[in-house]
């Protein structure tokens, strides 16, 4: 708290965005999502842009090797996208509870003494 009541600038408080986990759309021919569109998720897991990369390519491969069929690469990505973005979505959402809770930051301190308990061992 001292930190934000020493600051030389005011406190700008940013709202975070998050799809709900699990989030899923019908099929809709010729169309896509890719990157926050698909995934959006808060910043707590240090995934977001990894994922939209991902996405990139892995649409890009979907394509090429679906030649003319563009119908089959869209479910050939969204079937490994999709869940793929769920799991990210668990782990920001676990991070995100890790720092905003009733417990202050005691459940982010004792995930990385566990980290570094299990790299010491």
């Amino acid at each position: 708290m001292d930190l934000i009541a020493r600051s030389e600038a005011p406190l700008i408080a940013r709202p975070l965005y998050a799809l709900p986990v699990g989030h899923r759309w019908g099929r809709r021919p010729g169309l896509t999502l890719i990157g926050d569109a698909t995934h959006l998720i808060s910043p707590f897991a240090g995934e977001g842009a990894n994922l939209a990369m991902l996405d990139g390519a892995e649409l890009a491969q979907a394509i090429v090797a679906d030649g003319d069929d563009i119908e089959a690469a869209l479910a050939s990505y969204e079937a490994a996208m999709l869940p793929r973005s769920e799991r990210a979505a668990s782990y920001t959402g676990a991070g995100l509870d890790m720092r905003f809770n009733d417990q202050a930051l005691r459940p982010l301190v004792d995930f990385f003494q566990s980290v570094r308990s299990g790299v010491e061992a």
